[in-house]
């Protein structure tokens, strides 16, 4: 189905606004610079959407109705608790090269508005720490795995995880890395990750 002429301006501004975004986050953010990117005129742009969090809005949840389903489907998933690991390290890193902008948009979600973000994201489920909780639990009562605190270790793996790609663009400069060596980067992280945290809960 061709797209029409409204529909490809909306998908040009979201795309130039999800650049913008990246980049100078949501408090540096101007409707100005989306419009620049673009390539329309402001007002063209507040026809579209009538202000910078509308914007922001739609491109969060666009991107929200991607992300948190396959992530909560790695932690729901019958498998070991090993390959539960290595499968949702490999998951998290795909959806956060696909998505960028997502850890930022994240953060600002969790600390303008926690609760609804809360229930928008497990849907009135148990979150996801709390069903990885009890995995954990039954693991260490079978003595497979040592002793250890499921909430440690679950912020342990997620700030592995979440922390190249909030930190990218100074990490980037840092490190000398271009685009294709980050990503190549984070491709080997997903086999380190998990065995770093694989290892640590070797008795």
């Amino acid at each position: 189905m061709v797209k029409s002429e409204k529909d490809n301006t909306r998908d040009r501004i979201l795309g130039a606004a999800k650049k913008v975004f990246q980049s100078k986050g949501m408090a540096g953010a101007r409707m100005q610079d989306i419009a620049d990117e673009a390539g329309i005129n402001k007002a063209l742009l507040h026809y579209y959407f009538s202000s910078k969090a509308k914007l922001f809005e739609v491109i969060f949840k666009e991107a929200f109705s991607q992300f948190f389903p396959k992530i909560n489907a790695a932690i729901d998933a019958d498998i070991p608790l090993e390959d539960k690991i290595r499968f949702f390290c490999s998951e998290y890193i795909d959806m956060m090269k696909q998505n960028p902008f997502l850890p930022l948009f994240v953060l600002y979600e969790m600390n303008s508005r926690p609760k609804q973000f809360a229930k928008e994201m497990w849907h009135n489920r148990q979150s996801p720490l709390q069903r990885f909780t009890i995995q954990i639990e039954k693991e260490v009562k079978k003595k497979n795995i040592r002793a250890v605190n499921p909430t440690e270790l679950f912020i342990n793996m997620l700030s592995m995880l979440v922390f190249p790609f909030v930190g990218k663009p100074l990490w980037m400069a840092a490190s000398g890395m271009d685009e294709l060596a980050f990503n190549q980067f984070m491709e080997e992280r997903k086999t380190s990750i998990p065995n770093f945290i694989i290892e640590s809960l070797n008795k």
